[in-house]
């Protein structure tokens, strides 16, 4: 049995709530994961959506070191900000907007349907990588030491 990523508030492949949208409060979905390969250290995870028109996937939320002992996250992450129930040494990163921390679905409107990727990463290393950092070093700092993936796909149009 292979990794598994949910969200209490949609299903894969299904509709992403507003609030979690740039049309409502743009705060993250509560995430909960299972069937953590052995020798996991900790995590990193991806949200992007591969159908903004832009040249590459749009970076809605970069987490890194997010402790192997997390079943999950807590919903309620926002720009600049995490719960305070957060777990310590939590490292958030940069997204396309320019900023740190999650932003939810903004696709432009009438462009149809988009797909948000929520990719768990199982790494069997803690990684050194600083607030703020972007999707591309955190994919070079987590090549060779991806024990287990998960992906989590929801959708969202305006």
């Amino acid at each position: 049995m292979s990794m598994t990523i949910k969200s209490e508030l949609f299903l894969d492949r299904a509709a992403i709530p507003v609030g979690c949208t740039e049309d409502g409060e743009d705060r993250s979905p509560a995430l909960a994961w299972a069937v953590v390969p052995k020798g996991t250290v900790e995590f990193a995870l991806i949200v992007d959506d591969p159908d903004a028109p832009a040249p590459e996937p749009w970076v809605h939320w970069v987490l890194a070191k997010i402790p192997a002992s997390a079943a999950g996250l807590a919903a309620g992450y926002r720009e600049l900000s995490t719960p305070g129930d957060s777990p310590a040494g939590l490292v958030q990163g940069l997204n396309t907007w320019g900023t740190v921390g999650y932003r939810g679905p903004a696709p432009p409107p009438g462009h149809g349907t988009h797909h948000y990727h929520f990719k768990l990463f199982a790494l069997d290393e803690a990684l050194d990588v600083p607030q703020g950092v972007d999707k591309h070093t955190l994919l070079e700092a987590i090549s060779g030491h991806v024990l287990g993936r998960a992906e989590l796909v929801g959708t969202y149009q305006r």
